[in-house]
């Protein structure tokens, strides 16, 4: 009979083995080698989906909101809260869906089911606390309600206009996180909130806001906006602090919770909400500067 002492053997064997036939330069990398293959892997996978369909966006979306949601479930399970994780999930999964086939109705579609959901739960499930229906709630808004903005932007310009006006919104947050983690980790001195986030640095969100002030320069040349250059750059401004205030708000929940990392599905960067954690914020401002602004049609 197998026992799980030759399961071990079996896996240590397949990862000697696997690790004999990487090419050395893949051995012993360094952090952040492996921190720009993970990112690489992802920043691809996200450039195909945005630009290939509203349907693959879409797609995108809904597994980022359930695998956040999931990972921040699981954090809260370990800091002594009851959440419902099979409602909070589905619930952050079906926000950009009912999105895309409701428009706006799809978000009180969700939310009020959801909370009717929550309540038969509390009322049934006798170990249940109004705290644990609260944050299930949250987890749920956090993860899935606030990346719906993406779906408002990508189906604003139909086909492949759209998709890039959504690619643009993740470039400027990922120019903001690179140009803060280049500069603060070379020239970081003064710290932002220490207790928060200890590496962040006033140099750094200098930097991060001048890197995504830039890219929303980005969207002038794309068919379909109506933006200027000065709104352009308040717009950057204004999402450039939303990606702070987003990444200091899941950098609090990890620490409220004892973490250091969301999770481990993403070497090098920890879980995927670690990765995304500046997307919820700015894909809501964006999508809201964006349709107020006139720059673009609001579809729904």
């Amino acid at each position: 009979m197998k026992t799980k002492g030759d399961d071990r053997n079996t896996a240590a064997k397949i990862k000697s083995y696997a690790y004999g036939k990487t090419p050395d330069r893949f051995k012993n990398a360094s952090d952040l080698q492996v921190r720009f293959r993970t990112g690489f892997i992802y920043v691809v996978l996200s450039v195909v989906c945005l630009l290939a369909s509203e349907y693959t966006t879409l797609i995108l979306l809904a597994v980022t909101a359930g695998v956040c949601a999931g990972e921040f479930f699981y954090m809260l399970r370990k800091d002594a809260k009851l959440p419902n994780e099979i409602l909070g999930i589905a619930s952050a999964v079906l926000y950009p869906i009912g999105v895309f086939f409701c428009g706006h109705n799809g978000i009180a579609i969700v939310a009020i089911g959801e909370m009717i959901a929550l309540l038969v739960w509390y009322v049934f499930y006798s170990r249940a606390r109004i705290a644990d229906v609260s944050v299930s709630f949250f987890g749920s808004a956090y993860c899935g309600l606030l990346l719906c903005g993406f779906m408002v932007i990508r189906m604003s310009i139909p086909g492949f206009w759209g998709g890039v006006l959504a690619l643009c919104v993740f470039a400027t947050v990922w120019a903001n996180d690179s140009s803060a983690y280049l500069v603060g980790r070379k020239i970081g001195k003064h710290k932002m909130a220490p207790r928060i986030s200890p590496k962040k640095s006033w140099e750094g969100f200098v930097a991060g806001l001048i890197g995504s002030m830039a890219a929303w320069c980005l969207f002038t040349f794309i068919p379909g906006v109506v933006i200027s250059i000065p709104q352009a750059l308040c717009f950057g401004l204004a999402c450039g602090c939303a990606g702070v205030l987003g990444d200091f708000a899941e950098s609090r929940i990890k620490r409220n919770a004892g973490f250091k990392d969301s999770g481990t599905i993403m070497p090098g960067h920890g879980g995927l909400l670690d990765r995304t954690d500046s997307l919820f914020l700015v894909s809501t401002v964006a999508a809201v500067l964006l349709v107020l602004g006139g720059c673009i049609p609001n579809v729904f």
